[in-house]
C-alpha cells in the first residue's frame, strides 16, 4: 500500500493498493503518528512487524473512524502475518510510506530485507517527488502562458477599441465644427462611418460579455426545433452585406433534418465563423455553408479560399486567449474571442468544433450538432448568392 502526505490535511492518504479493496481505503486519513504508517512517518525509521499481535498493538492508537474504513477495506481477507512500513524520503522532503503486508507466517518479513526494501521506497520516493514537481512545473508553465495570452487579449482589445473610437471622435468633431459647413452627402457619410465603427466597438465589447459569462458557467440555452438552412442563409446574408469582394454559395441536401438547437447561440456561430473566413481571405473569393447529414448528427462547413494557418495555430485555434498570428499584411480586426466563445456553445448542445487548414489553400471551420430522435425534414436546395 501507498500512502502520501498531503500538507493541506497533515495526513496520510492510500493513493495506490494491491489486495485491498481501494475505494473503501479512499476516505482514510492517518495522522503523523498514528498507527503503523503514521509512526513510521513521524519517526523517519522503518518499522517491523513479525507478528499478528505486533501489528494490532500498533493499531491500538488508530481513531475509531480510521479503524472502520480499515475493517471494510480488508473484509474477506486473511490477517496479516507480518508487515513492514517505511517512510518515503526525497532529500529532505517526507513523501509518503510504503507499507507491505504478508499473509503468510512461512514468508514472514526478517530484519534481513529491510535494505532491499528501503531501496525499493528510496526508488518510489524518488519516482513521487519529481512526479510532484513535473506537475508543479507544468502548472507553472500553464499560468504564466494563461498570464500572458490575457494580457495579450487586454492589450489587442485596447488596441481594437482604440481604432473606431479615433474614427468616432474625429468625424463627430468634424460635423460639430461650426466653421465649417458639410454638404447633406457627406454628413451621411460621416454618419455613417461613426455608425459602423459604433457596430465595431459594440461586437468587441459583446464578445467579453459573453466570455465572462461563460467563464462564470451561466451560458443558458433555450432549445426549439430549428431550421438550420435558414439560419445559415440568414448569417450569410447577413456577412455577405459587408463583404464587397466576396462571393458566397449556400448549399444544404434539398431534404435537411430539424435540430432541436437554441437558435440564437447557433446563429452566434455562424456569423462568427463566416465572420472569421471573411477576415482570413481578404482578397475576396468564394465563401461555401455546406451542410451534411451524417448518422447521428448534422455537420455545417464554412469554406474559404484565404491565407490558410499553420499547423502550430490550427491545433490552438479555439482556445481561450489564444489569437493566431496573422498570415497577412494587413491587421485583422476583431477581439479573438469567437470561435473559442462558438466552441463553448457547440460542445453545449453536445456537438463537436474542428477545423481544417492548410497555407496557402484556405480553411475550413466544422461543427456538428447531434440528431436526437426521429426527426422532422424541411424542403431546401442550393442557393447561390453573388455579392
Amino acid at each position: 500500500m501507498l500512502l502520501l502526505y498531503r500538507p493541506d490535511g497533515d495526513a496520510l492518504s492510500v493513493q495506490a493498493a494491491h489486495g485491498y479493496n481501494l475505494a473503501k481505503l479512499d476516505q482514510l486519513r492517518i495522522a503523523p503518528g498514528e498507527a503503523r504508517c503514521g509512526r513510521a512517518f513521524q519517526t523517519n525509521k522503518p518499522d517491523l512487524y513479525s507478528s499478528p499481535e505486533a501489528i494490532a498493538a500498533a493499531a491500538e492508537n488508530m481513531t475509531l473512524t480510521n479503524a472502520q474504513i480499515v475493517r471494510a477495506a480488508t473484509a474477506g481477507l486473511d490477517e496479516p502475518q507480518s508487515a513492514v512500513c517505511i517512510p518515503l524520503i526525497s532529500g529532505e522532503t517526507k513523501v509518503g510510506v510504503l507499507m507491505l503486508e504478508n499473509l503468510r507466517a512461512a514468508n514472514s518479513f526478517t530484519p534481513s530485507n529491510l535494505p532491499f526494501l528501503q531501496t525499493v521506497a528510496d526508488l518510489v520516493a524518488l519516482s513521487v517527488e519529481s512526479a510532484r514537481l513535473r506537475a508543479e512545473i507544468q502548472s507553472a508553465q500553464a499560468l504564466s502562458e494563461a498570464n500572458r495570452l490575457k494580457a495579450e487579449l487586454i492589450s489587442t482589445l485596447a488596441h481594437e477599441m482604440r481604432t473606431p473610437l479615433t474614427s468616432i471622435k474625429g468625424y463627430s468633431t468634424a460635423l460639430l465644427m461650426e466653421e465649417v459647413t458639410f454638404d447633406s452627402e457627406t454628413r451621411q457619410e460621416f454618419l455613417q462611418f461613426i455608425d459602423e465603427e459604433c457596430d465595431v466597438l459594440q461586437t468587441l465589447i459583446h464578445d467579453l460579455l459573453e466570455s465572462s459569462i461563460i467563464d462564470a458557467g451561466l451560458l443558458k440555452l433555450e432549445f426549439q426545433p430549428v431550421q438550420l438552412p435558414r439560419l445559415a442563409k440568414t448569417a450569410m446574408d447577413d456577412i455577405a452585406r459587408r463583404a464587397e469582394t466576396h462571393s458566397f454559395l449556400l448549399d444544404f441536401p434539398e431534404r435537411f433534418p430539424i435540430v432541436d438547437a437554441d437558435p440564437d447561440r447557433i446563429m452566434q456561430v455562424l456569423r462568427n465563423l463566416l465572420d472569421n473566413s471573411v477576415k482570413y481571405s481578404p482578397d475576396g473569393g468564394l465563401i461555401v455553408v455546406r451542410g451534411e447529414v451524417l448518422e447521428d448528427e448534422v455537420v455545417v462547413s464554412v469554406a474559404d479560399q484565404g491565407v490558410g494557418l499553420t499547423p502550430e495555430h490550427l491545433n490552438r485555434l479555439f482556445e481561450k486567449f489564444f489569437r493566431a498570428k496573422s498570415l497577412l499584411d494587413r491587421h485583422v480586426v476583431g477581439s479573438g474571442l469567437g470561435l473559442p466563445i462558438s466552441r463553448t456553445i457547440v460542445e453545449s448542445h453536445g456537438g463537436r468544433i474542428w477545423a481544417e487548414s492548410q497555407v496557402g489553400e484556405g480553411t475550413k471551420l466544422y461543427f456538428s450538432l447531434p440528431l436526437d430522435g426521429p426527426s422532422q425534414e424541411l424542403a431546401g436546395q442550393e442557393v447561390p448568392l453573388h455579392v
